[in-house]
């Protein structure tokens, strides 16, 4: 396998036509997050079955790649691609279409879940990698061998990992769980650039409408500002702080730094524009207010509820050798009982009811909520002491 750092365009167009006629190859980055508005694409690994190469972004120009990862032609694969995925949503604006995901696809063929790529190529593969460059500075050039080689090691072995994983998933029936989630992740990646992602930030859904209308209007000139100053959104102003400002809804620089975290030096210099936020929000006619967010009709049943369905799913996970982490949360759970107690459509299910998840627990989850399934210790000294048997069944 010949390993290169490609820095020319020619050389970058001859590669992804390999890509192209290859029909798969492995995807990484390197990048700088810390100080500007989105993260800066410094190096692009890129491997197929016969070579791996670093690219370039700042000798380059990236747009064939961008092409190929639109195509649907070619499947792309990554290790918890998250970043990746938003590049491409950057770039293009557009979903890719042929992603895969080697920590997701390990998530539903073992209880570990996520695991570093460092652990998933020695349990997939059996193969060493070496974790040596994780404070490099990518920006810099020119970049050593040992740095490049280095990143050539995140993409070698990721389409024989993907391979395995594949082969694997097919003969048990799960492959389609695979794509579904793939699927997933793009979708989170997508929705973190909604007109609604202002309603995801911690504590929002304990405002009421007026203090959510000065929410948005914070959120909004936060984000824009960001992109204009070029830098994180959160050194801007953090989350918590936002959120205090639409509790409190001060309308001087008076009644702006009574709050102890206010008094920093960045933020004196954009008071004027807080307090012009915070007074449109102010202006709204009713009518124009974010609705406010239902508060959880949660029963005092819930908690126990929530206690047993927990047992039973992390039952039934390490049954299936499945990452219980990745099957559903506390939170689904919590979904999953107050759609049931509040005798929701069918069309509102909720997560662990839909898709693979409800091949997997759907069923059984409903059947001990339903009073159907009875829950007890068979042998305190077996890998799963619990069994979950039919009431009325005879017990073996």
């Amino acid at each position: 396998m010949s390993d290169a750092l490609i820095s020319s365009q020619r050389e970058f167009e001859d590669f992804c036509d390999e890509v192209r006629d290859a029909g798969i190859v492995a995807y990484d980055t390197e990048f700088i997050s810390e100080n500007s508005y989105r993260p800066k694409l410094c190096l692009v690994q890129l491997a197929t079955p016969e070579r791996a190469v670093a690219v370039d972004p700042f000798e380059v120009n990236l747009a064939t790649w961008w092409d190929i990862m639109l195509d649907g032609d070619t499947t792309v694969v990554v290790h918890s691609g998250k970043e990746e995925t938003r590049f491409c949503l950057t770039h293009t604006a557009q979903r890719p279409k042929k992603l895969v995901d080697v920590q997701i696809a390990e998530g539903l063929r073992g209880s570990s879940f996520p695991l570093s790529y460092e652990r998933l190529i020695s349990r997939v593969l059996g193969k060493s990698v070496q974790s040596t460059e994780t404070r490099t500075d990518w920006q810099r050039r020119p970049l050593t061998e040992r740095q490049i080689e280095y990143a050539l090691d995140d993409v070698r072995y990721m389409i024989p990992c993907w391979q395995k994983q594949e082969a694997w998933l097919e003969k048990q029936g799960r492959l389609h769980w695979a794509h579904d989630e793939f699927e997933r992740l793009i979708d989170e990646m997508e929705a973190e650039r909604s007109d609604d992602s202002w309603t995801r930030l911690s504590g929002i859904r304990r405002l009421s409408s007026r203090q959510l209308a000065v929410a948005k209007e914070l959120f909004s000139w936060r984000d824009k500002e960001g992109a204009d100053r070029n830098q994180p959104v959160r050194r801007i102003l953090r989350d918590d702080l936002l959120i205090d400002l639409a509790r409190r809804q001060p309308q001087s620089e008076e009644e702006l730094f009574n709050s102890r975290d206010m008094n920093r030096q960045g933020l004196r210099r954009v008071a004027a524009d807080i307090i012009d936020c915070v007074q449109r929000a102010l202006s709204l006619p009713k009518n124009q207010l974010p609705k406010p967010f239902e508060a959880p009709d949660s029963s005092t049943e819930e908690p126990v509820l929530c206690k047993i369905l927990a047992i039973a799913l992390a039952n039934r996970c390490a049954e299936l050798d499945l990452s219980h982490g990745l099957v559903g949360s506390n939170g689904d759970l919590r979904n999953l009982v107050r759609w049931y107690s509040n005798k929701c459509p069918e069309d509102a299910r909720p997560r662990l009811m839909r898709g693979w998840r409800a091949e997997v627990c759907g069923d059984l989850l409903r059947d001990v909520i339903d009073g159907k399934i009875s829950l007890r210790v068979a042998d305190p000294n077996s890998e799963y002491p619990l069994v979950f048997e039919r009431v009325g069944k005879t017990a073996k």
